[in-house]
């Protein structure tokens, strides 16, 4: 558990169910405008980790004023890093336009910090807050008295796609060719569906999708009237003292329906020659990004080829780490890979140019990143992908999904493995 130097804490052991806290939260971010809930579900450090109201925020895309900002606040900051931030990091730019309009980079100091660790509930408050500080805590660890109501979704039935599957597959056999021609090795496509839903309930839309996840960097995130609901399986890039690691997510198969079948897929995907060869790809271009800002000698593969299994999917993960070089800072590192290997291709900044020219629209805050500085100057940030993005003021919901293209990639399967990771998102949202 972190705590702050300029901040008084309320704890105590907590023992209602971590469900009923979520939904007090997600209640909280009706009347706040700046608001981030993230849900390890059991898989972290933090159960739960919520931080809301603002004090002060940061949206100037320039990674060593925001190393500057966060030094000079010693804080807890939330916020996120949006896939257009390559613009300012590469000499690249972008013609196509965002449904939503989440700004490129966006971090804030938040007025309150909730956090559930080892049982223990705590709220971080600033100087001037305690009244209020105290309110708030008690309902947060009162028992349960009554279900929190929440306006229930109405079903979306229909979903409009940027583009139909004839135009996917001639749009990826466009890529292969660049392949051929050796332009790329490998390059993370991606697609959107979209809607006109000005009754979408993103509040109700994450508790369904998180119950349905169970996802390990889960959030629910609202910048003014933009809105993420998110179900990512993957870490982008975590930093501990001077540790620094990536975990890239390459390699993708449904399920089985029952615990023979479910193993006997594992096995498959761990040994599929083209999965493999994507995730080692991206592994090797994430070390190269790494040792940019790297002690000598201290990139290394502590993972290769993890099968992890989540509620729909089994996925193949590896885990990069390095030691922060002294003469860097963490926002150095975050310049240094971003946007991550996973989400780009290799060589990241062709990749990056071809996705531009092919998707025919801008991700936004898909395959950027998602997450929150401790007042250490620590960092934990997600890969937002498995997400639904939504701009309350338009009523324009967006939902995207990729897969790596490689020489061994059939268009047909590729474009089913998008909708296979479109499926929990497409059932919460009620298309047929």
């Amino acid at each position: 558990m972190y705590f702050c130097p300029v901040r008084a804490y309320l704890k105590n052991t907590f023992t209602q169910s971590k469900a009923d806290l979520s939904d007090k939260l997600l209640g909280l971010a009706r009347n706040t405008p700046f608001f981030t809930l993230l849900d390890s579900n059991g898989s972290g450090t933090s159960e739960l980790l919520c931080g809301w109201e603002i004090v002060n925020n940061f949206s100037n895309p320039d990674f060593g004023q925001l190393a500057d900002y966060h030094a000079e606040n010693q804080d807890w900051l939330f916020g996120h890093l949006a896939y257009d931030l390559k613009n300012c990091i590469e000499k690249l730019q972008t013609a196509n336009t965002s449904r939503i309009g989440f700004p490129d980079l966006h971090f804030y100091r938040p007025r309150f910090v909730v956090q559930l660790a080892g049982g223990i509930l705590s709220l971080g408050y600033l100087p001037g807050d305690e009244t209020e500080a105290r309110r708030i805590f008690d309902y947060l660890a009162a028992p349960e008295t009554g279900t929190i109501h929440f306006s229930e979704n109405i079903p979306l039935q229909i979903i409009s796609a940027g583009c139909s599957r004839e135009e996917y597959l001639d749009r990826v056999n466009t890529l292969l060719r660049h392949i051929a021609r050796g332009d790329i090795y490998e390059i993370n496509f991606c697609m959107e569906f979209f809607a006109t839903h000005p009754g979408f309930q993103p509040a109700a839309c994450f508790r369904e999708l998180n119950k349905k996840a169970k996802a390990p960097f889960a959030a629910f995130y609202r910048v003014a009237n933009n809105y993420l609901v998110c179900a990512s399986p993957e870490r982008y890039l975590k930093k501990e003292g001077r540790k620094i690691s990536s975990q890239p997510i390459k390699g993708t198969i449904r399920r089985g329906k029952n615990t023979e079948e479910d193993q006997l897929l594992k096995q498959q995907l761990l040994n599929d020659p083209k999965e493999r060869s994507e995730n080692v790809m991206i592994v090797d271009l994430v070390r190269n990004d790494l040792s940019r800002i790297a002690a000598r000698g201290s990139v290394h593969v502590d993972e290769l080829f993890g099968i992890y299994s989540f509620e729909t999917v089994h996925q193949m993960i590896s885990t990069v780490q390095a030691e922060l070089r002294a003469d860097c800072s963490g926002a150095d590192a975050l310049k240094a890979t971003f946007p991550m290997g996973s989400m780009t291709g290799a060589p990241k900044v062709r990749a990056m140019q071809l996705a531009e020219e092919t998707e025919g629209m801008k991700r936004g805050l898909y395959s950027g990143a998602l997450g929150y500085f401790t007042p250490g100057g620590d960092f934990d940030f997600n890969v937002v992908i498995r997400s639904i993005q939504y701009n309350a003021a338009a009523g324009a919901l967006s939902l995207m999904v990729g897969s790596a293209i490689t020489q061994g990639s059939v268009p047909e399967n590729e474009y089913d493995e998008c909708l296979l990771k479109a499926k929990a998102l497409f059932d919460v949202l009620g298309v047929r």
